[in-house]
């Protein structure tokens, strides 16, 4: 199969879609790879590594393109990179559409079959595309978290540490939630955790412990305490396949500490904070009510050689497959491969994502 690797082209996005090591796997297996000058280069992958892997390097994203058949990105299409889709392309990246109608719409337009990283699923019905950069998202999330807190960053003046305990408080523990969690407490703080379903706090309890933690179900009433006294929130709430529920009301933020920080892991999805938009790594924050908000859309892009890794490794099973097999025969065959399904032929094919975007 012929199979492209373009650039990267959102906002301080170094992560590349594969590594010379996957694109060597894949030419032993006989498969033709195309891969735009330069697409890895900030992250030290050089044209010359992925020429030595057996792939071509074409000089343009648009002959990347009109040279390949399976498309494989990290991040949604832009605008620009629509115009060269068309309904022979099979592109395999992350896309959120649930996030962004208006994005869903222009995809829609090409025809192209999207498969997205963020559907695929596992036999333990957990996430397994998802998982690698949502883990690198809740770690991020108390770094820059705990940045922003500084006083010349327009944070409240605190630091997470046994000096002088914080609270910082997690709503919704999922993967990124769970790893939220642990260096929260890494970093001596006082944790309040908060979920919808009491089994998975239960679960928390037991790996955590109960010193310094406290789990609540997940209310209104409950969030809207908790964020009054945190130095820090991290919202890290997902639905699949939906876009997330806005846990944090505006009207929360009137009783939140001056100079507090909102770390909004769910942007992707549209956001779980009422008073959320995209920001990205060059501005990642903007106040409002007096409490900082970070909302950068590709959080894992600040660390783009960790992540690239910790994808290739995840996707890669899944690439060989549609490029072993051919795209049907790949989808028909394996139900988490086809759950990842989620436009084709100008259509919403996903359930939950037809849902989400009334279609």
């Amino acid at each position: 199969m012929k199979i492209g690797v373009p650039s990267e082209v959102k906002n301080n996005e170094h992560r590349v879609g594969l590594t010379p090591e996957s694109v060597k796997i894949l030419t032993d297996l006989g498969h033709e790879l195309f891969v735009q000058s330069n697409a890895g280069y900030e992250i030290g992958f050089t044209d010359d590594l992925y020429k030595l892997a057996g792939a071509k390097i074409v000089n343009s994203a648009s002959e990347v393109f009109n040279s390949s058949k399976l498309i494989i990105k990290v991040k949604e299409p832009t605008e620009d990179e629509c115009r060269f889709l068309h309904e022979n392309h099979t592109l395999f990246t992350y896309l959120h559409l649930a996030g962004d109608p208006s994005q869903a719409k222009k995809l829609l337009a090409t025809n192209v079959t999207g498969i997205a990283y963020e559907t695929v699923t596992a036999e333990d019905n957990s996430l397994p595309l998802l998982a690698p950069m949502s883990s690198i998202a809740g770690q991020l999330s108390i770094v820059v978290g705990s940045y922003h807190l500084l006083k010349p960053n327009h944070g409240r003046g605190t630091l997470l540490s046994n000096l002088d305990p914080r609270i910082v408080t997690v709503i919704g523990a999922g993967v990124a939630g769970k790893e939220a969690i642990s260096k929260a407490r890494d970093n001596n703080a006082q944790v309040i955790v908060i979920d919808l379903h009491q089994s998975k706090l239960d679960e928390l309890k037991l790996a955590f412990g109960e010193e310094g933690m406290k789990y609540i179900i997940s209310t209104p009433e409950s969030i809207r305490e908790a964020v009054s006294q945190s130095d820090l929130v991290i919202g890290s709430v997902y639905v699949v396949g939906k876009e997330a529920p806005k846990v944090v009301s505006k009207d929360m933020l009137k009783d939140m500490i001056d100079g507090s920080v909102l770390v909004d892991i769910s942007i992707d999805q549209g956001g779980c904070f009422e008073s959320s938009k995209p920001t990205n790594h060059d501005e990642p924050t903007f106040k409002e009510s007096g409490v900082l908000h970070y909302c950068v859309t590709n959080m894992p892009g600040a660390v783009p050689l960790t992540a690239t890794r910790a994808l290739n490794k995840a996707t890669l099973p899944f690439i060989m497959e549609l490029a072993n097999k051919g795209i049907s025969a790949a989808l028909n065959e394996n139900k988490h491969l086809k759950n990842g399904l989620n436009i084709m032929g100008g259509k919403i094919v996903h359930p939950a994502i037809a849902e989400a975007l009334n279609n």
